[in-house]
């Protein structure tokens, strides 16, 4: 089993805090989302991973790659950086990991997580997860027949279709088939929207007589902009509530509450403050005299005398005397 993970996108829609970081290294819960995302498709594999592809932009750099790789081994896989230089599309962003795609692959893009018991059905030729949303105009969709089987797909409908969208996680029975099937739409310039689309791949695949079932998630989770990054962050506080190591050892509290479920990292300093429920400060962070609710707070950040709900503050970034839904960019200074 091999774990194909696109990530090339410059996280346009979580600016200010993806100038510095790339999206899928945004925390949750104290772990990028990309972590955790590898982290639970491994747990529900049902077999080794045997390699993480990780496709990145040539200028997320060699920190990142680093970080990614430190990902794929913590899972006991073997990582691999690919590049895609231009965004052209779901299927030329999985077809620039050519050299992993072969054998039974999972395909699942960084800016989303989940809650479910994924089941990778082995009389189909893939798996793919989908879930009902309210406007399917933004989704790549799916029709389905009374057994469950995909009968059509359709990328980003301007009329209903269906409301099952896909949420972009894939299995493939056969990877090597799905890379034909995406090198023929490049080698014929096939677009949809302008761009060359996994959905015109799956179709023609299925047209040839490809067989996919649709799968069921309980939770989904976008991490696509900050109201829906802290959003995410409450539920997987939720899901974690109990875990041991959510707060530091080291944290130092003084005339503080800090009201569970939290993350609190490592040498955060609290005083006279009320912090929680649903937050997660990272290292090295200070807080005095304020309450911080339904936030993520990244390293090193100080805020002072405010009350911070539904924020997200970037690194180094210092909040003073404010009562606000901030989003807050790295080394910033307010108040």
């Amino acid at each position: 089993m091999k774990i194909i993970v696109p990530m090339a996108g410059m996280g346009k829609r979580m600016r200010p805090h993806t100038h510095t970081t790339a999206k899928p290294l945004l925390p949750i819960a104290g772990k990028p989302i990309v972590q955790r995302l590898v982290e639970d498709l491994a747990a529900v594999a049902g077999e080794a991973v045997e390699e993480v592809a990780f496709i990145v932009h040539p200028s997320f750099g060699k920190k990142v790659e680093d970080e990614l790789l430190g990902i794929a081994k913590a899972i006991g896989s073997k990582g691999s950086i690919h590049y895609q230089r231009e965004a052209l599309g779901t299927a030329h962003a999985i077809l620039c990991a050519e050299p992993a795609l072969n054998g039974r692959i999972i395909v699942a893009f960084a800016d989303t997580l989940f809650r479910a018991q994924l089941k990778l059905d082995k009389d189909c030729d893939g798996v793919i997860w989908v879930n009902k949303v309210e406007d399917p105009r933004a989704f790549g969709v799916v029709k389905l027949d009374s057994t469950g089987i995909i009968t059509e797909f359709v990328e980003k409908p301007p009329t209903f279709v269906s409301d099952l969208a896909i949420i972009g996680i894939y299995y493939f029975a056969d990877g090597e088939y799905l890379r034909k099937e995406m090198q023929w739409l490049i080698d014929n310039d096939v677009r949809d929207k302008g761009e060359y689309q996994l959905t015109n791949a799956m179709e023609n695949m299925k047209q040839k007589g490809a067989r996919f079932k649709a799968g069921s998630v309980d939770v989904w989770m976008d991490c696509g902009n900050k109201n829906a990054m802290v959003d995410t962050n409450t539920k997987v506080l939720g899901y974690l509530k109990g875990d041991k190591g959510l707060v530091s050892n080291s944290l130092k509290s003084e005339n503080s509450v800090v009201i569970a479920p939290c993350f609190i990292g490592d040498d955060v300093i609290l005083t006279n403050s009320i912090v929680g429920p649903n937050v997660s400060i990272e290292k090295g962070t200070t807080v005095t005299g304020s309450v911080v609710r339904n936030s993520i707070l990244r390293g090193m950040v100080r805020v002072q005398d405010s009350v911070v709900d539904n924020s997200m503050i970037g690194e180094r970034a210092s909040v003073t005397g404010r009562a606000m839904d901030l989003s807050v960019s790295d080394d910033s200074t307010v108040g």
